[in-house]
């Protein structure tokens, strides 16, 4: 028996990604359950394994990049989990990856493997980055006016 139907599931994912967009920490964190696991692999500071640990990476991920949206490729549904694959646009704020990101335009393919409880929250968040492309596209010249 799933634990929330496909509508439930995307219904939750798409509110903790507009949240994402907007900024909206404590959005993403009512999305959460307390005893969380957030794995953005490769990620310096490591897992966290709580919401005052995923507000710290939120702080973070806000001053380096400001989303404007999340498109979805494709979703795979289990009883309990979500995969999604998306691309992300939005723009290189800060210095993601330790690269200065002026402000540039930023996408990038991103895939996410959410867990979830039956009570709709989020339990944990796998987040697996296409760091090359974000590399490539920060580490390009920035434009100056003449």
């Amino acid at each position: 028996m799933a634990v929330l139907t496909k509508s439930q599931f995307d219904s939750l994912i798409d509110r903790h990604f507009r949240y994402e967009a907007d900024d909206d920490i404590d959005g993403v964190l009512s999305t959460l359950v307390d005893d969380l696991t957030h794995d953005l692999v490769g990620w310096p500071a490591g897992v966290s394994t709580n919401k005052q640990a995923a507000r710290a990476f939120y702080d973070r991920m806000f001053s380096d990049l400001a989303g404007e949206k999340v498109t979805s490729v494709k979703r795979l549904y289990g009883e309990d989990f979500v995969v999604d694959e998306s691309i992300w646009h939005g723009k290189a704020v800060g210095s993601p990856m330790g690269i200065p990101g002026h402000g540039r335009p930023l996408s990038f393919r991103i895939l996410h493997i959410f867990e979830v409880t039956a009570e709709g929250k989020i339990k944990r968040e796998n987040v697996w980055l296409d760091q090359a492309a974000i590399i490539r596209q920060l580490s390009e010249p920035v434009a100056t006016a003449a």
